[in-house]
């Protein structure tokens, strides 16, 4: 047998202190879209947010789905999103929506290669870093 190996990450799990400004801001902030998913074992609606093939789906921090992670908490996630939009459009973006840019523009290194990246908090004061390959 091979050695198994995994091809790609489908979705993470995000706690959200307050679902409502958590979708408001990855929708009108990052553009992402938002959607409701009927979970196939029953249960209630969930919330997802998706962008290129990924998604994130959130859990209220109040009370999380179960399974899920031993101590699930909001704000404790940093993550990196890839755009091809120009990180001063972003950066302008960003002011205009009164978003401010607690890091950067600073070189990283990413999966793929060199990074330039900016870095904002979400509503969870989550670390949110946009970043464009260099």
């Amino acid at each position: 047998m091979q050695k198994p190996e995994i091809q790609s990450i489908d979705h993470i799990v995000m706690q959200a202190a307050d679902l409502t400004a958590t979708i408001k801001f990855y929708t009108e902030i990052l553009g992402m879209d938002h959607s409701s998913f009927q979970p196939p074992t029953g249960g209630p609606v969930r919330q997802a947010l998706n962008f290129g093939l990924q998604k994130i789906n959130l859990h209220d921090a109040a009370s999380p789905f179960i399974p899920h992670a031993k101590n699930p908490v909001s704000g404790s996630v940093d993550l990196c999103f890839i755009t091809t939009q120009p990180l001063a459009d972003w950066q302008t973006h960003l002011a205009n929506h009164g978003i401010d840019i607690e890091d950067g523009p600073v070189r990283k290194t990413g999966a793929n290669g060199p990074l330039l990246s900016v870095y904002i908090r979400d509503p969870d004061h989550n670390l949110i870093e946009i970043s464009n390959y260099i």
